[in-house]
Formats: structure tokens, sequence, C-alpha cells
């Protein structure tokens, strides 16, 4: 009688590799490394912390909040007494989020110390499923092997190729950061939610500003009402919006930029910023050798625990496309390294994820707009307050802005909130908590029930939630 031998399961020297520090990296490598596996994460960068942390969502964040707070202080009477309005540059600003930059990166480099992760410097692309290359900057490489790996690379902006991006006046939205003159006027290709919210900024610094935009009305994705109240502020503070307009050529010259559009129109400024679309950074990875392929936009498919088309290749975050947002992507990276460890994520994203989009001033919103209620014949009523009715509002002097409440009129569950104003971003988690209870603990009820400190803003619920149900009628 023979017996079977058993295989032996290969020695690979980690357990799992994560490809970028990102939000989604960050967050599968840290919960692989708390269950007690060893893990390799490999950073293309001389710090970690991804796009968001160094082109992205914090130094655009914190220029904004510059130029809100600058905003705000030359329109408070309290400080404008001497009628001279305070100016900074772009590169003042940059400052200050350089140095929020460094804090981030500084706080993200302990977390692979203390679980002891081993961080790698250099580009990753893999020579199997098992085995990735690693070159680093000065040309060295090295190989290691893992059972399991995580694409958590992130993505760069879309560059067209008929684009001189080397030239010295055009931009995209990482290298707009190293902006270092003082453009008079410039032209933002591309409205969306960056585009957007650059318009705000540099409108803002008193630049004179041109956004173009491809669709119709800006933001199409936003309540309709949302979306309005955002084009008639940036048109109010002097932004010139063009809708419908496609580019047709870029001239870049010494002392200015030519955006020449398939309408005939010709634009001139200072300085162009394109702003229309990403791709996921996976063209470097050597995908063919694992049998992978990326859409045109560099995306990967991937399943419900985050799983590729390769059983032991994970991707998260924007390389897999929607919701392509630094707070979505930390989940995924815990959701994707649970599936790892046990075959199957034991949680998933929440369906109703929150926009949050940092124009001046925010946008933030959870859940359905009016357009789809209505589309689905779903029975709503509105909710509304006015920013300007209430005391904390009138005493910050941030005074422009409303908070919308969506609810069914006849069991009263929140189905969707919208907020324009000053901290929306913040305001909306409130809402957000609430549509997320199970049954009847979803009602909108709760916020007229619920004592709110006061002045505040989050009493803009209950101040919304009683104007809502004043509109809701028996026969």
């Amino acid at each position: 009688m023979t017996t079977k031998k058993k295989t032996a399961k290969p020695n690979y020297q980690f357990d799992a590799i994560v490809i970028g520090t990102g939000p989604g990296g960050e967050g599968a490598a840290m919960q692989l490394a708390k269950a007690g596996k060893r893990v390799a994460v490999i950073e293309k960068y001389h710090a970690v912390g991804g796009g968001c942390t160094h082109w992205g969502t914090i130094p655009s964040k914190a220029l904004r909040h510059s130029v809100s707070r600058l905003i705000e202080y030359n329109n408070t009477p309290l400080f404008a007494d001497n009628h001279v309005s305070r100016s900074l540059t772009f590169s003042d600003i940059m400052k200050h989020a350089s140095g929020v930059i460094r804090s981030q990166t500084r706080l993200r480099s302990t977390f692979y110390d203390r679980n002891r992760v081993t961080l790698i410097h250099g580009e990753a692309s893999f020579i199997d499923a098992h085995t990735i290359e690693i070159t680093r900057n000065d040309g060295s490489k090295e190989i290691i092997t893992g059972e399991k790996t995580a694409i958590a690379t992130g993505s760069r902006p879309y560059c067209p190729k008929d684009i001189d991006f080397n030239h010295p006046r055009i931009y995209n939205s990482d290298t707009i950061l190293n902006l270092d003159h003082e453009p008079q006027s410039i032209i933002i290709y591309g409205a969306g939610v960056i585009g957007t919210e650059y318009a705000s900024i540099f409108r803002g610094l008193g630049v004179k500003v041109d956004l173009v935009n491809m669709r119709d009305r800006l933001l199409s994705f936003l309540d309709a009402e949302i979306s309005d109240a955002l084009s008639y502020h940036l048109w109010n503070n002097g932004v010139v919006i063009r809708h419908t307009e496609t580019y047709s050529s870029v001239e870049g010259r010494e002392d200015s930029v030519i955006l020449n559009l398939e309408s005939g129109k010709r634009m001139r400024a200072d300085c162009l910023l394109f702003a229309n679309g990403r791709t996921g950074n996976t063209d470097m990875l050597k995908l063919e050798n694992i049998g992978l392929k990326a859409d045109s936009r560099g995306q990967l498919k991937v399943n419900h625990n985050y799983q590729t088309e390769v059983d032991n290749i994970y991707a998260i975050g924007d390389v897999i496309g929607y919701p392509s947002l630094a707070s979505a992507a930390y989940n995924q990276g815990r959701f994707a390294a649970e599936a790892m460890l046990h075959g199957n994520a034991n949680a998933q994203l929440v369906e109703d994820i929150p926009t949050g989009i940092y124009t001046i001033p925010e946008i933030s919103s959870v859940g359905k707009n009016e357009q789809e209620l209505t589309q689905l014949k779903i029975p709503y009523e509105v909710g509304r307050a006015q920013f300007k009715h209430l005391a904390r509002a009138q005493i910050a002097s941030t005074q422009v802005g409303s908070l919308k409440i969506l609810f069914h009129r006849e069991t009263k569950e929140v189905l969707g909130i919208h907020c324009f104003g000053e901290r929306a971003s913040e305001i909306v988690h409130i809402g957000q908590a609430i549509m997320q209870q199970q049954g009847a603990s979803n009602t909108i009820e709760y916020f007229i029930n619920t004592t709110f400190n006061y002045p505040t803003m989050a009493e803009a619920y209950r101040v919304a939630a009683l104007n809502g149900l004043n509109r809701v009628f028996t026969d």
C-alpha cells in the first residue's frame, strides 16, 4: 500500500507583500501585521503616504483651508477695520501645506516601525505571481517572494499626449503644487472635483479663473440644488464657467498659454491646469507576467473580496476605480487583508459613502439625491436649514450654505443628506450615522427628539427636521 506524499508548502519570505503606502496600502499592511503576518511594503518614493499625502488630498485641503481662512479674515469687520485686504501667494500657503505633509509622513512612518513591517523603497514589478523585483533609485535590484500580494499603487493625473506638460506654464493636479510664480489668470480644464476645488482656491487668492466644463452642469452626480448653489457661488465670486466645451489644442507660449476649443473659442491665461481624469498606476508592474490586464484607464477588476483574476493577487484604492476616495481606500485595504487571512472579507463598504468636495464653501452628501428619488418614485419630503439662521454661523461669519435632509414621508426614514457650506464634510456625518441605523432607528424624528449643543452647526439638523416634518400632512 502506497501513501501519498504531502506537497510541501512553498517557503516564501513574506506572508504578504503590499505595493504602495497610500491609505489602501496602509490599511492592508496594518491589518495583516496586527494578525501576526510577515509583511513587506514597497514604496516607490522616498517617503510613505502615497498620492493622498503628497500630491492629492492632504496638500490640496491644506491649501484650501489657508485660502478659506484668508477670505474669512478679509471679510470679517473685526479684522478689516483698516480697509486693507491681506493677501498671500500660492507659494506662501504651500509652505503651510508642506508642514502638514511632513507631519503626516512622520506619523505614518511610525506605523510601519511599530508594527514591524518591512518597508522597502523602490519600484515594484512582477516576475511571477509570488515573486516581485524591486528597482531602487540607484538602479540596484532586489527580489522578494510572498504568498499573497495587494496592489495599492494609486493613480496619477491623466495627461493626454497632445499637450506638452513639460512646458513651464502647463500643469496637472500634481505638478500645480510646484507653482512658484504668481499668475494673474489661470484656465482650469476639467470641472470635476479637483477642477472645482482648485477654481475656488485660485479665485480666493484673487487670480482670474476660467473653468472649462465638458458637461452641461457642474458635478452632475450631486443633488441639482447643491450643484446649482456651487455654480452660483463660483459665478458670484468671479469665476467664468464655460459648459459643454472640449479642447482642440493647447499652445504653450513664453508668456502665456492659449487654449483652443472645439467650438472655435480661444482662451488665454498665464497658466493652464489640466484636471480631467486620472489613470491607475499599473503600467510599471509588468502585469503581463502574471496574466493580468488593466483597462484603458489603468484599472483592475476585482471581486467582492478585492481579489483579482489571479487568486493570490488583490487590488485596492484608485487602481480599482469607484469610489476612488482616500476614506474608502483605507477600509478597502482592511477588508482585503481580512480576505487574505480568512478567505472572505468579514465586512464590505457601506452602500452610502459620503462625498466630500473641498470647494469654498465645502460640499458633502450621503445617500440619494432628489433626482434619484423622483426617478425611483419614492415618496419623499425635504427639510431645509439655512446656515444664515444659525447662531453659530452668525458668530463665525460662515453664513453661506444650507443643510437639506431627504426623508420618506410615510416611514420618516432618512434617505439622503446634502450640505453646502463651511464644515459640510464634518456636518454630514451626523446624518450618515442615523441613516446607517436599521429599521425604525433610522428616522428623521431623531433630530427633533435629541438635544444639540447650542450654538452649534449641528443644530441645523433640528431646524431642517422640523422644517421637513411641517410639510408632511395626512388626508
